[in-house]
């Protein structure tokens, strides 16, 4: 829901919105207009890092900026003012369709505005997603537009509603920044979009012809700048990060889960040499042509069937309700490391994909995460995690539990190790796995059960067809 107010016949103000299903505060990552832009509807205005990730938002109207509230790396209330925007820079009054659109904005009492919420709700800001769960949450304010209305300022707020006037080209919020950094006027160019909507590559095309002619202004950087480090004393022998964002909400959430869940973790050492044959074998594979075949790909396959054998591990910890939720999906989850931190996107349904579409899926996680652009959505639902600690050379941990979620696995690094083949000690391919389970639903029994399914499919992968 945007939230904004007309000051005065002229100015208008852009609230910080609710970017995160309850989350009190946001900090403003970058602006991407200064005072004296000017901004047209669906313009993205300022980049923003929730504890959940880092969102773009858009201004819902047309003007000329008159004033930033807040500068870059200031934390900021949900509600607050952060931009004001003057809507009739040649003065006078502002438009009468900006004044009709301010009446529509009624407060409500709470009982009012607490309508059964509709289902498929669709997202009001780039990069937003519903999330399941928060660790701080606030009373829902009472502004709602009923209606169709609500349909058509989300649709415009993403960049695809109806345009406020008939020569406005149609394009999202990305789009339109795009072509704003590379110079294009949007007018100039050719949509190619299902219903005349400009593309990226609308824009890139555009830009070739001119490139000689008008240097394109760089774009700005995707990923978000690291805490500032502020020294301490006059040696230097000292730092201090702020904690915030990301980090502040990993730190939450991994006392949380290790105060409440009872962790229990298990090994096991596994010959791991046919599992790596195989992969050779896939990266040869033409069905498997364009997917990114990692030894991370079969060791997901080997927990799904694991967990398909012992659907009890896939499950949660209802405290408020005192039951045991079992879930019949998986949501598998996948921690990444990125520059804002430890996040663990999850791949939606994955126990309903084939190899190769797991393996596109994963692809695109990790990619997207690496860039900076995993969207709340993607973070959350998640019903078990896989944690691959091996990339960065060590044997195995003890993992902490996602929050919500009953078992982790801890991969650790593949060696060349001497291990006994046949009667015969040889060079195999070795690997220890480390499986931690919430012991209040998970039993040892279980626990192993689902351990000893993940190392007996990656020692005899053909276990993935029989097993099947």
């Amino acid at each position: 829901m945007t939230t904004m107010t007309e000051t005065s016949a002229r100015f208008r103000e852009f609230k910080m919105p609710d970017v995160g299903e309850g989350l009190t505060e946001a900090e403003i990552l970058k602006w991407f207009v200064q005072p004296g832009d000017t901004v047209t509807d669906g313009q993205v205005v300022c980049e923003v890092e929730t504890a959940k990730a880092a969102v773009e938002l858009p201004i819902p109207f047309d003007g000329v900026v008159h004033e930033l509230r807040f500068p870059e790396g200031t934390t900021v209330d949900v509600g607050q003012v952060i931009i004001a925007v003057d809507v009739a820079p040649g003065g006078g009054d502002a438009p009468a369709e900006a004044e009709a659109e301010a009446e529509k904005t009624v407060q409500q009492p709470v009982e009012e505005a607490e309508p059964e919420a509709p289902k498929g709700r669709q997202p009001v800001l780039v990069g937003y997603g519903v999330a399941e769960t928060s660790t701080k949450r606030r009373a829902r304010k009472g502004v709602e537009i009923p209606g169709p209305a609500a349909a058509a300022v989300q649709a415009e707020l993403n960049g695809h509603g109806a345009a406020p006037r008939e020569a406005r080209p149609l394009a999202k919020p990305p789009v339109r920044k795009l072509a704003k950094d590379l110079g294009i006027d949007l007018a100039t160019v050719t949509p190619t979009g299902a219903g005349g909507i400009i593309t990226r590559e609308d824009v890139h095309a555009a830009v070739a012809p001119a490139r000689a002619e008008v240097p394109a202004r760089p774009a700005p950087q995707a990923v978000a700048p690291e805490p500032v480090a502020v020294p301490v004393g006059t040696d230097g022998r000292e730092t201090r990060i702020p904690v915030k964002g990301v980090r502040k909400a990993i730190a939450q959430a991994m006392v949380g889960s290790a105060f409440t869940a009872p962790h229990v973790t298990e090994f096991v050492t596994v010959d791991v040499t046919r599992t790596m044959k195989l992969v050779a074998e896939l990266k040869e594979d033409k069905d498997m042509a364009g997917v990114r075949v990692n030894p991370l790909l079969i060791i997901a396959k080997a927990l799904l069937v694991a967990i398909r054998r012992n659907p009890g591990i896939n499950a949660a910890w209802d405290e408020a309700n005192q039951e045991i939720v079992q879930k019949h999906y998986v949501n598998l989850g996948i921690a990444a490391a990125t520059p804002r931190g430890l996040i663990v996107p999850n791949i939606k349904d994955a126990h309903d994909k084939t190899l190769p579409e797991l393996g596109a899926a994963l692809g695109e996680l990790v990619s997207t995460a690496r860039e900076g652009r995993t969207s709340p959505a993607a973070m959350a639902g998640g019903t078990v995690t896989i944690t691959n600690v091996g990339v960065f050379g060590v044997d195995t941990g003890t993992p902490i539990l996602n929050p919500g979620e009953s078992a982790i696995l801890a991969v650790g690094a593949i060696k060349l190790q001497p291990w006994v083949h046949k009667g015969k000690v040889k060079p195999r391919q070795v690997t220890t796995l480390a499986l931690s389970f919430d012991h209040r639903l998970v039993d040892g029994e279980l626990g192993s059960k689902v351990l000893a399914d993940v190392a007996a499919v990656l020692e005899q992968p053909k276990r993935l067809i029989t097993w099947a």
